[in-house]
């Protein structure tokens, strides 16, 4: 062999070693950039820290006002889980309810509670329907006789100290219940009053008035709402929830 081929043999052999410095280098300066990187990173984060903590020293309000926002978020849910929970107890004891847990209620719940106080008497297909554009109509049911009942609901958070359920509530309600939704019985339900005027237009007009004694008759006993009322409709020919 050559003297040549023997130095490019060599050379050859030698390449190896001399591409293994580089590769480290390019890795410890890599570690050396992420190392910088998390550095910067660090440094804003406890500036950014710092400024945030300097700007609520210096609106200490805000810090209240969250506060207080944040104790009054957990008491709704709390209060919301325990009333949930009453209400659970409620129904194991055979749907009967008392004025104050229907006084407490909101006014969807109130509809709720007419509901279910209307498949406790035997109105299987009762249904809630309040809302907007309900039409005077807030639980529609049929009772074991056949009859058709149209409700509304008429909840007051202060009972009897609450604004009272007047003769225009009564005209929304004689306007839509047979004409509309095809009542055989129109009721409206309230845990308040009615005016002397309102019980006198219902009366004129063969709609049916829950006030508040009447009420709190029907949630805590066991006999059905026609049972509690004067004048109802006479039995329909017996249907499939007879």
């Amino acid at each position: 062999m050559s003297s040549r081929s023997r130095k490019g043999a060599a050379q050859a052999r030698r390449s190896p070693a001399r591409r293994r410095p580089r590769t480290s280098a390019r890795r410890g300066q890599r570690a050396d950039d992420r190392l910088i990187g998390l550095l910067v990173a660090t440094v804003l984060v406890v500036a950014l820290v710092v400024t945030v903590v300097n700007w609520l020293l210096a609106h200490w309000w805000v810090l209240v006002v969250g506060g207080v926002l944040a104790a009054l978020a957990g008491g709704v849910r709390l209060h919301q889980r325990q009333q949930s929970a009453r209400w659970e107890a409620v129904r194991a004891q055979g749907r009967r309810y008392g004025l104050v847990q229907l006084d407490a209620l909101h006014h969807s719940g109130f509809e709720d509670a007419v509901r279910d106080l209307m498949r406790r008497d035997g109105c299987r297909d009762a249904v809630r329907v309040g809302g907007g554009g309900d039409l005077g109509a807030d639980v529609k049911a049929t009772d074991p006789y056949g009859r058709r009942w149209v409700i509304q609901c008429k909840h007051r958070r202060n009972g009897l100290a609450g604004s009272a359920v007047g003769t225009p509530d009564l005209q929304v309600l004689n306007g839509t219940a047979r004409q509309v939704h095809g009542a055989d019985v129109a009721v409206i339900v309230t845990n308040g009053r009615v005016t002397a005027p309102g019980v006198a237009f219902a009366k004129q007009q063969r709609l049916h008035v829950v006030d508040r004694h009447t009420l709190g008759v029907w949630a805590s006993g066991s006999r059905p709402l026609w049972e509690l009322l004067r004048a109802v409709p006479p039995p329909r020919k017996p249907t499939a929830l007879s």
